[in-house]
């Protein structure tokens, strides 16, 4: 279940070595009605480095996982997983 306050890392490769996966954190909980293309939204902030709040957005809940593999066994190679 999405929260706010949960913490996030990017699952691409395409970021510098040196600056490792983009990490987000969730501010608000997902609105119960559907968009227009059907998915739940969640309004998520990226985290810097220091630790700070940058760049405020709305995504798609389907983006963010729980595991970092699939049902069958596969690496996810796309959206978000929860850090722990």
């Amino acid at each position: 279940m999405i929260q706010p306050g949960q913490t996030y890392r990017s699952l691409s490769n395409r970021h510098h070595p040196s600056d490792g996966p983009t990490r987000i954190r969730i501010a608000s909980a997902p609105i119960g009605a559907t968009d227009l293309d059907g998915m739940r939204k969640v309004q998520v902030v990226t985290i810097t480095r220091d630790g700070r709040e940058i760049r405020p957005r709305w995504m798609r809940a389907d983006q963010l996982h729980t595991t970092a593999s699939t049902r069958d066994g596969a690496h996810r190679r796309t959206g978000y997983v929860l850090e722990t």
